[in-house]
């Protein structure tokens, strides 16, 4: 969801519920609203179901998928080697 209002800004966000309150009308508003966060859950537990069902089958056949770990190791690790090699100059400045 923050991904999609990255790219509104305020009054964007202001035009877009004047719009809606004048189709819709203030009164229907908040069933819109559970309407919404009820289908926007839904979504989040099937999304989820299928990383679990996912991880467990991975874990069944033997396949690791918790790559992240070493992706971050890495990144940690290069941040660290260029804080080691840019400090001098960071401190002559």
């Amino acid at each position: 969801m923050n991904s999609i209002l990255l790219f509104i800004s305020g009054p964007e966000i202001m035009v877009v519920m004047l719009i809606v309150v004048m189709v819709f009308g203030a009164d229907k508003i908040p069933e819109i609203a559970r309407g919404l966060g009820k289908g926007m859950r839904q979504v989040k537990d099937a999304t989820n179901d299928i990383k679990r069902e996912i991880k467990e089958s991975s874990e069944k056949q033997g396949i690791d998928t918790d790559i992240t770990k070493d992706i971050k190791k890495e990144i940690g690790e290069v941040k660290d080697n260029l804080d080691d090699l840019t400090g001098p100059i960071k401190r002559q400045i």
